[in-house]
């Protein structure tokens, strides 16, 4: 019995990745037992703020960095940062932005929902939006197009949510925000590789710490150092209401360490996945397999197909059954309209896959699959 399940809340089974609605990840103990010394102490918040910030720049060969309490905040404090340029009489006017150069320029297929819409916490750093392109195509001269003296940033979105055709790709970004002297703005909040938008040429680059990092509850702006001090003067405005706790800052940079020599291969996950998804194809009313991460990461999952004829219930039913079970399952369920759903491995725990298999083969007993079948 979990911490959870004492407190009267159900026992669940995170087979949806890291995801915000179930707590994200899952901490590691000796991240925890730094983070508890933290609480105990005092500090210098202004002094601890810079230190933690040189300390994520060695794992991200940035300039400078900022710590954050989460990802989302990230992307309203670097709008903030793009719309003020750090001016104390502006930082103390946001998000009331009028009669600033104030757009975020970003395409189409990048306009997401990761829980919450994306435009709000650009919003919340006093940016407007400004869409290039269609939702399914764009083109590099769409973007230089919308370009405009209002134009405050460009906002490149990395993230499974978006798009993953026809868009104008991160390198051209670069090259446009240069060629107008503009900041570029790349939010990777869920990526593992921590260099790489900073290599390529973005000004502030907005990762999640709970997420492939499996850090406390926090997150991180990382890049060139003019922008990183824009960022960091908008704790005295915005970003005020965003502060991060002295103990999830030093956990963020000891699950930082630890994710450098930790850093996990998820492609020795597939034996198992594939022993897993031939038992689900064993049982009647469903049918598995072996997928990759949309956006491209080397990360695999089962996808289930729930084969309605024989089960007599369709893929949302069974994601129902399974969520709302005495052990609550969570899949990863973006597709269910296709009449698949997905169980991601990366957070799932001893007996877990031997419970999802279980709970599978109730519901087909349940429905009389089994009965139909034979």
């Amino acid at each position: 019995m979990n911490i959870y399940q004492k407190l009267g809340l159900k026992r669940v089974v995170n087979a949806s990745g890291k995801m915000t609605i179930l707590g994200v990840s899952s901490v590691a103990a000796e991240v925890m037992q730094a983070t508890a010394e933290a609480a105990a102490s005092f500090v210098e918040i202004d002094a601890l703020v810079d230190r933690v910030g040189e300390l994520i720049s060695q794992h991200t060969g940035a300039e400078d960095s900022y710590v954050t309490s989460c990802a989302s905040a990230g992307i309203a404090i670097a709008v903030a940062a793009a719309v003020t340029r750090g001016e104390p009489d502006l930082v103390a006017r946001l998000p009331d932005s009028q009669g600033l150069a104030n757009q975020i320029l970003m395409l189409r297929g990048h306009n997401i929902d990761y829980g919450a819409p994306i435009t709000t916490a650009i919003r919340l750093g006093g940016g407007k939006v400004v869409e290039a392109g269609q939702s399914n195509l764009s083109y590099r001269w769409q973007l230089e197009k919308a370009i405009g003296p209002e134009t405050a940033a460009l906002l490149y979105v990395k993230s499974h949510h978006c798009v993953q055709k026809g868009m104008v790709a991160l390198k051209d970004f670069v090259e446009i925000a240069r060629s107008h002297h503009l900041p570029l703005i790349v939010d990777a909040a869920a990526e593992e590789d921590l260099r790489a938008y900073v290599a390529a040429g973005a000004s502030m680059v907005i990762y999640s710490g709970a997420k492939a990092l499996d850090a406390p509850t926090s997150g991180f702006i990382t890049g060139q150092r003019q922008w990183v001090r824009h960022c960091k003067a908008q704790h005295d405005g915005i970003a005020r209401a965003m502060k991060i706790g002295k103990e999830n800052m030093v956990g963020l940079v000891m699950a930082m360490d630890r994710y450098k020599t930790h850093h996990p291969d998820w492609t020795q996950q597939l034996p198992e996945l594939k022993a897993v998804a031939q038992k689900i194809s064993n049982i009647p009313g469903f049918q598995a397999d072996i997928e990759q991460d949309e956006a491209g990461r080397a990360i695999y999952r089962i996808r289930v197909k729930a084969e309605q004829a024989q089960l007599g219930l369709n893929a949302v039913q069974v994601e129902e059954l399974l969520r709302t079970g005495e052990v609550a399952i969570y899949t990863r369920h973006y597709f269910l309209h296709q009449g698949v759903f997905s169980f991601d491995p990366r957070a799932l725990k001893n007996d877990d896959f031997a419970l999802i298999v279980a709970r599978l083969q109730e519901i087909s007993q349940s429905s009389g699959a089994r009965h139909a079948a034979n």
